[in-house]
């Protein structure tokens, strides 16, 4: 069954055709977004730390693990682990860690260039870790993405991001994602290094659609933990006049309880 997902979501990443990886924060919201047609869905750290009352980079490796072994179990379609920098102090860790990945059912994990304090890792440190854990996925048949985080965190340019990103593709990294790229021009610097790129639907890029992305040779449009901010603020929008002004019609937009029920029967 595992090896099944995991060659479904390898199959699944076509450039130019590009596909919606729905990160979910829970069993049911994992199997709402495959009842409503998702044809993979992903954790998302973010989203994981929330539902914890914590912020991000604060999910321990087991806590990761457990979420995802729930929500492999939830879906039929494949799941990935947002596995932020894959909580390896060494790139030696990741054999070990790459199979207690494996176990949950997950067909594929993400690996990020910056330590959890959002540090980048220096290049030929980074791209060791990426050959480690490319190797790792390999022996345990999980697809990866190679995540050059620092055009998000400040920390670096697109150039760096295109540099990193072309070592990652060296190392053999199987997906490649650099979040809150600035502009299509960037999108396009990174699909022509060669493998599956992943776009990241926050921000800016929430302007365009899904044949947009496909038309500039993208493969995959991630969520990340915007679906969970959209909740929170419909929760913020409604909370507010009903907590401060007992507005009890703030809630009138809940769907009814039947609606929802019909993923999760």
């Amino acid at each position: 069954m595992l090896w099944r997902l995991a060659m479904n979501l390898r199959d699944l990443h076509v450039p130019g055709d590009s596909f919606v990886l729905a990160n979910a924060w829970d069993r049911g919201t994992a199997r709402l977004f495959e009842g409503l047609g998702a044809k993979a869905v992903a954790t998302s750290s973010v989203a994981h730390a929330f539902t914890l009352g914590r912020t991000d980079g604060a999910v321990t490796l087991d806590e990761a693990l457990g979420q995802a072994a729930a929500l492999a179990g939830a879906v039929d379609v494949p799941l990935a682990i947002d596995f932020e920098d894959g909580f390896a102090r060494v790139p030696e860790d990741f054999v070990g860690i790459v199979a207690r990945a494996a176990a949950t059912g997950a067909a594929g994990i993400s690996v990020e260039d910056h330590r959890r304090d959002a540090a980048p890792y220096p290049l030929e440190e980074a791209v060791a870790r990426v050959g480690a854990a490319a190797a790792a996925c390999r022996a345990q048949g999980l697809h990866l993405t190679a995540r050059a985080d620092g055009v998000m965190h400040g920390a670096y340019d697109v150039a760096e991001a295109v540099r990193r990103l072309t070592a990652f593709a060296g190392a053999g990294a199987d997906c490649l994602y650099a979040p809150a790229l600035p502009d299509d021009d960037a999108i396009r610097r990174i699909v022509a290094i060669g493998p599956p790129v992943n776009v990241l639907a926050a921000g800016d890029a929430l302007g365009s659609d899904l044949a947009h992305y496909a038309a500039l040779g993208v493969a995959r449009v991630s969520l990340g933990s915007t679906p969970m901010r959209l909740v929170q603020r419909t929760l913020l929008d409604a909370a507010a006049p009903l907590l401060g002004e007992g507005r009890i019609t703030a809630l009138r937009h809940a769907p009814p309880a039947d609606e929802v029920d019909r993923f999760l029967g």
